[in-house]
């Protein structure tokens, strides 16, 4: 009863976030947040930094992904301890991974490629795991089951990437082709259904020359897509099939990952087959290496209500608060977009 009415209240939130992601946030006034002046110009005015929405819904999915995997974990008897441990871990290699990969691939120093940091944080999992249980967990008395850990980074990643296509949406990148250009079933599918970003800042119009012009709606599919993907695989995981929600949430948005890149205008790297088609193949052939290794382990009833009063604890309520604002300062301060600003008396109020 309660994984129902849990798993209820989540498509719930889910669908009213997307709706109204998916109806304001390809405007132009859904980019930049705030801007903070930083220097004077010669002129008198001021040079500023742009916080971006970007940067703000980066933050939101990073911090319902870490919360789901606090409570997937929670449930298979892993203490909270052990599982922010794990956290922090994966994010000190990912995040700075989701840039360095962009560089190496695309050769831009200021963006960021989560199909980059995921294939790397595939590709850790085991060993890092294996780390903290020999140091980590024999000092603090706590143990991490890999496949139960794997199949819970593999739900919480499908959470948190799709909410974190949102914050693609209000950059305008990770864009579709356009309507107009694709087959006749594309038009049929995505006329009148598709996005139409307008501002000169968003990546759509000052990379790709698109503003104002319809394309296929890729990061609303790849959201709704990796949301049921996370609740189907959440339901296997809570029914003590963990292998299964493991494989099943990897291959979906793994494969997906490949797919889509065929939908997409934005630049991803040389050649016909991208860098991250590749990564995404590779990563599930991966996680079925990891699965046969680990098939035997034992696996732990999980019990939801653990799991889900594991979060009520102040530390990890700071813990969480931290990852937003670290996640929102590293994503949100624009570098690709400037401000002069301006400042004034009105004197009539004075």
């Amino acid at each position: 009863m309660m994984v129902s009415v849990t798993l209820c209240a989540v498509i719930m939130f889910l669908s009213v976030y997307f709706w109204w992601g998916f109806r304001k946030l390809p405007g132009e006034g859904w980019q930049i947040v705030a801007s903070v002046p930083a220097s004077r110009t010669e002129q008198g005015d001021w040079k500023g930094i742009n916080f971006t929405w970007y940067g703000v819904l980066t933050a939101n999915a990073y911090l319902v992904a870490v919360a789901v995997l606090l409570v997937l974990m929670g449930a298979a008897g892993v203490p909270p301890l052990g599982t922010a441990a794990l956290v922090a871990v994966m994010l000190c290699c990912c995040v700075p991974a989701s840039r360095l990969v962009a560089r190496i691939v695309e050769k831009k120093t200021d963006t960021f490629t989560v199909g980059g940091a995921v294939f790397v944080g595939i590709l850790i999992t085991p060993f890092v795991i294996v780390v903290l249980n020999r140091t980590a967990g024999e000092l603090l008395a706590f143990h991490i089951p890999i496949m139960s850990a794997y199949a819970a980074i593999a739900i919480a990643y499908a959470f948190g990437e799709g909410l974190g296509r949102l914050a693609c949406i209000s950059f305008g990148c990770c864009y579709g082709k356009p309507v107009s250009a694709g087959s006749e079933l594309t038009r049929r599918l995505f006329a009148g259904r598709g996005f139409t970003f307008f501002g000169s800042t968003k990546k759509i119009a000052y990379a790709g020359g698109m503003e104002a012009i319809e394309v296929i709606p890729i990061q609303a599919i790849t959201a709704v897509l990796y949301a049921v993907c996370g609740l189907i695989a959440a339901g296997l995981y809570l029914a003590s099939h963990h292998m299964s929600a493991f494989l099943f949430a990897t291959i979906t948005t793994q494969g997906w990952r490949s797919f889509s890149e065929t939908l997409r205008a934005d630049y991803r790297g040389e050649g016909t087959f991208s860098a991250y088609q590749i990564m995404g193949v590779v990563g599930i052939a991966y996680a079925v290496a990891v699965a046969y290794v680990f098939a035997g382990e034992s696996i732990t009833v999980p019990d939801l209500s653990a799991g889900l009063k594991s979060l009520w604890n102040p530390a990890l309520i700071l813990f969480l608060q931290g990852i937003w604002m670290a996640i929102f300062y590293y994503t949100g301060r624009s570098t690709v977009t400037g401000a002069i600003l301006s400042f004034h008396v009105h004197r009539d109020r004075i």
